[in-house]
């Protein structure tokens, strides 16, 4: 550093002695740019390439400040920390950000040392900066060139994972986000390259990847998975209905002609559809079953967009249709309800129905429970259906009235996004007082995982039920993650054991054991005990001795039409 020091020393002897012409020209020459500014900071000389670089001539900012250059991309500590460091030690370099005199900003290396006059008596500031515009250009087209495709200008393969991750990462804590995946193959791309040539082949990826791209919104990814295959993330989607609607769209923007050279190309896709959290969690899994779902939508051979949906194919257009009869069978209050008989365990006397839905339509034939309740769940639907389902109950529940049958209770399923509805309490009570039925002839079944959702809350609405006159079940018990202790607080009537541990009751101790203990416990809890799923004599004697109250399954009775379920209950009462 010593050495250094002399060097410059003597460097600046020498330099004192060159003619003051020859200095002029180094001045003008250097392809730096050269500022110098007095202690006040007025400049008082440029040079040719400082003009160059920021676009003002010498004229317009002689006798101004630096302050012209600010792009006011940094704060006011950056400066004063430049500015601390040049009084300190009479220097300072780095990196900064300035700003032409058109405007663009552009970033620079900057070097500002003092110089004291020969006397000693002045002292002025010389700024020499290199323009970076290039360098940065090209570090930034390098940076670009490994996260995009060269073709098609989107995201390759690794970045879009990335940026799906992320996405992931920063929905874990958010409740009811979902996202979608779609993985599309083109059609018949082979051939079409076969036929018009790489290039022209080329063309056509380019055009269907700008389509894809304007489809999308900030939040939303896209990327050349394959020689032509596309993966694109739709974040913030509101339904599964909705995914399969953005999955049409981008099926029709692909299928608009393409003008390549002088033939116009038309082309079809298969699309694929996860959507997460439902149907997985993880990029990976997702991409995966998209991916799976597009081989199905490509065996199909009519161009479709498939979604994946809990391991069962549901093709696009069914889930479309789907949607669209559920809606028309809400205004038309064309559910059935069927009944099945609740037996006591220990006389073997009816002693009330559960009501379960089932669905008949004419264009899509029988629909399962557990295709079309999922789907109504995840759309919203699920309320006015509920709504329905109810009326229906009360409205039979009056016929079982007339017919003397009165003294039969009937439990209802109430669904998770139905009993966290902020009316519900209220508009329940309103289809009692519409149906003008007794609020004690009925029980209201919630899952546990209702229950312990918000648990604050359940217990508000819980109290508003039986204050209504309500009794109340908690369903499927054991599925989830609550304890017997916990329920204390929750003012229950009935406690059902899900069909899993009824159904290995007479083979496996340890689920004995588990249904022994909800047994006695949910007694000390002043709770019956429901057993769902019996199908075999065994399992009703074993229930029994353990002093179960209550058995539901096909052991005794399917789920029953209505008039069936008059006919079991006139034979059984």
């Amino acid at each position: 550093m010593g050495n250094e020091r002399v060097e410059g020393q003597l460097l600046q002897q020498h330099i004192v002695h060159f003619p003051p012409y020859l200095m002029q020209k180094i001045f003008e020459n250097v392809k730096e740019g050269i500022m110098i500014t007095n202690v006040a900071g007025e400049i008082l000389a440029v040079n040719a390439a400082f003009e160059f670089v920021t676009g003002y001539t010498c004229e317009e900012v002689l006798g101004k400040t630096p302050k012209i250059l600010q792009s006011g991309v940094h704060t006011k500590d950056f400066y004063s920390n430049m500015w601390q460091s040049i009084c300190a030690t009479g220097e300072w370099q780095g990196e900064i950000w300035n700003r032409r005199k058109t405007k663009d900003i552009y970033p620079e290396w900057l070097n500002i040392f003092r110089v004291c006059s020969a006397d000693g008596e002045h002292v002025y500031n010389c700024a020499i900066f290199t323009d970076l515009s290039e360098r940065k250009h090209v570090e930034s087209e390098l940076e670009k060139r490994k996260s995009m495709d060269h073709l098609t200008d989107v995201s390759n393969r690794a970045t879009f994972m990335q940026r799906l991750n992320g996405l992931l990462e920063t929905s874990q804590s958010l409740h009811h986000v979902q996202h979608a995946v779609y993985f599309i193959d083109l059609d018949r791309f082979k051939q079409l390259n076969e036929t018009l040539g790489h290039v022209n082949g080329d063309e056509v990826l380019m055009e269907i990847a700008r389509r894809l791209r304007q489809t999308l919104h900030n939040k939303d990814s896209i990327a050349r998975y394959g020689g032509d295959e596309f993966v694109i993330a739709v974040a913030n989607v509101m339904s599964q209905h909705e995914a399969l609607l953005h999955a049409e769209n981008m099926k029709h923007v692909i299928e608009q002609s393409i003008d390549v050279g002088t033939h116009e190309v038309f082309v079809t896709a298969s699309i694929g559809v996860s959507v997460y959290p439902s149907q997985a969690s993880t990029a990976e899994e997702l991409l995966h079953r998209a991916e799976k779902a597009m081989y199905y939508a490509k065996k199909q051979k009519d161009n479709r967009a498939v979604l994946y949906f809990d391991d069962l194919m549901i093709d696009g257009e069914r889930v479309l249709l789907l949607d669209a009869e559920l809606r028309k069978a809400i205004e038309q209050r064309a559910f059935e309800v069927h009944y099945q008989p609740k037996i006591d365990a220990q006389t073997s006397k009816l002693i009330g129905f559960e009501a379960l839905v089932r669905w008949k339509n004419d264009a899509l034939g029988i629909v399962s429970p557990a295709e079309f309740i999922p789907y109504a769940e995840d759309t919203g639907l699920i309320v006015p259906i509920s709504e329905v389902i109810i009326q229906k109950v009360f409205e039979d529940a009056k016929r079982f009235s007339s017919l003397g049958l009165q003294s039969v209770p009937i439990a209802i399923n109430i669904s998770s996004l139905h009993f966290q509805h902020p009316n519900f309490c209220e508009s329940l009570q309103q289809l009692v007082d519409e149906a003008q039925v007794d609020a004690s002839h009925f029980e209201l079944e919630v899952t546990e995982r209702t229950v312990m959702n918000n648990a604050a809350e359940t217990v508000a609405t819980f109290h508003e039920l039986r204050k209504l006159g309500f009794t109340l079940s908690i369903d499927d018990f054991g599925t989830g993650y609550s304890s017997l202790s916990y329920l204390v607080r929750f003012p229950l009537n009935t406690l059902k054991i899900d069909r899993s541990f009824i159904q290995q009751i007479c083979m496996q101790e340890e689920k004995q054991a588990v249904v022994d203990a909800i047994i006695h416990m949910s007694h000390r809890l002043n709770m019956r005990v429901v057993a769902e799923g019996v199908e075999q004599l065994e399992q009703v004697e074993l229930l029994r001795e353990l002093g179960c109250d209550e058995i539901q399954g096909f052991y005794y009775s399917k789920p029953l039409s209505f008039e069936e379920a008059v006919k079991f209950a006139q034979a059984a009462l």
